[in-house]
């Protein structure tokens, strides 16, 4: 499978679980890190984890194998490492702290994964 189906499968997971303000970053120009970031956010740390939960089933159903998963006890921000993809799922708070959208604003963003 290829970056670009998993991350709409993942987008698609996280908008299961309503995930709220879910960016697609393409940083294959710009990092040789991954290919996409994925970025959402949950309104408390219980959707959190079941946004993580969901994206993890439907990419394991469909082949693909996580990495690592960091920051899952927490649930303040969840990192979910699919080699080429990377999930990054954020309690709203610590997402504004982080802002990674503005660290990787040199990757092209998408905010609808028809996009792509």
């Amino acid at each position: 499978m290829n970056s670009k189906e998993m991350v709409k499968l993942a987008y698609q997971a996280l908008s299961d679980k309503k995930g709220e303000d879910i960016k697609i970053i393409d940083i294959q120009s710009v990092s040789v890190l991954a290919d996409y970031f994925i970025i959402a956010d949950g309104s408390n740390p219980n959707q959190v984890q079941a946004m993580a939960d969901n994206v993890e089933e439907i990419l394991e159903k469909a082949g693909c194998e996580c990495k690592q998963i960091e920051g899952y006890q927490n649930a303040n921000w969840i990192l979910m490492d699919y080699k080429d993809v990377i999930v990054h799922i954020f309690c709203r708070e610590d997402r504004l702290f982080y802002d990674l959208e503005r660290i990787w604003r040199d990757g092209k963003t998408f905010v609808d994964v028809n996009e792509l």
